[in-house]
């Protein structure tokens, strides 16, 4: 290299170098994140933090379809002493898909062949699969507790595969049912050393993501747990991993498409307002984002609909 190409290739250097440090390091995008809320209080909330729509009725799991309808799980009420799954359309109307026939409706999870999954807690707990028009397509008893109804299960999900993804609370246990209700598998979440089960480790939420893994909220137990797929604890959230109580009774998550998880904490309310009531972290258990509010009521389950105003892709892992 000749000498005045080195002096030329030196001072673009010198240059580059000098407006790099004069602009200092870059800043990383603030994350946010739109919502649908479902608990005491439904309601979704943009990006900025505003409430833009608001239901007027307790709600326990929903779903923001790709058309922009909300399809909603109500919680056991005057009008539905069994609970229901409706269908909210973009304007205003509503449509019945399920009417509760015993204790509770936990859940409806909208599938790929626009059917829902719903099930029914009471002395006969079963799932059900219907279509639009209430029909039902498969039907099975769910193999769990018939002592207390409340706790038999909450939300269950149909896989890929045909299968059934299903958490029984005090059964301790996430089970693997097919379609004619045979228990494939099954996950014990009861914490490691306690074999009486005093930490309360009941399994809310169960979300089949990557290859062959489960994320279980555990409700009481203020755990999230990450299976693999044999059955393994290999990735846990606790409040050890936070500045303080966040985990309150981490009711629902979402696995986002970047592999962050998105968790609630229900009872998070006023006397505790330092913490968030959702949360998001990464692998390795930093905190991305949160939300607070100073509304007493806390958030039941949720779905994160946009990042920064980018609407995400599916399927919906919650």
């Amino acid at each position: 290299m000749k000498l005045e190409t080195f002096y030329r290739s030196f001072a673009v250097i010198a240059v580059t170098l000098t407006l790099f440090l004069q602009a200092g390091p870059a800043v990383a995008e603030e994350v946010t994140h739109s919502f649908l809320a479902c608990g005491q209080k439904t309601y979704m909330v943009d990006g900025d933090g505003n409430t833009i729509w608001t239901y007027p009725h307790s709600t326990r799991d929903g779903y923001v379809l790709p058309n922009g309808n909300i399809v909603l799980t109500l919680s056991k009420g005057k009008q539905y002493s069994g609970g229901a799954v409706v269908e909210v359309a973009t304007d205003g109307s509503e449509r019945l898909i399920w009417k509760g026939t015993q204790s509770e409706v936990n859940s409806a999870h909208p599938t790929a062949s626009d059917t829902f999954v719903i099930t029914e807690a009471g002395s006969k707990p079963r799932l059900l699969e219907v279509d639009r028009a209430g029909n039902v397509v498969v039907e099975f008893p769910l193999e769990c507790q018939t002592e207390n109804f409340h706790l038999q299960t909450r939300m269950a999900r149909k896989l890929d595969d045909g299968t059934y993804l299903v958490p029984h609370l005090l059964d301790f246990a996430v089970k693997n049912y097919d379609r004619n209700g045979k228990v494939l598998s099954s996950i014990d979440t009861t914490v490691k050393n306690d074999p009486e089960r005093k930490i309360h480790s009941w399994p809310f939420t169960a979300i089949r993501h990557g290859e062959g893994h489960t994320l279980v909220c555990c409700t009481n137990g203020n755990r999230v747990v990450d299976f693999n797929a044999k059955g393994e604890n290999v990735w846990q959230l606790t409040n050890e991993d936070f500045p303080g109580t966040w985990l309150q009774d981490p009711c629902g998550g979402q696995v986002l498409p970047n592999g962050n998880f998105v968790i609630t904490s229900y009872k998070v309310n006023r006397s505790k307002i330092d913490s968030p009531k959702l949360i998001e972290v990464n692998q390795d258990k930093e905190v991305v984002w949160t939300y607070r509010s100073d509304s007493p009521v806390g958030i039941h389950h949720f779905q994160i609909l946009d990042t920064n105003g980018l609407k995400l892709t599916p399927p919906v892992l919650k």
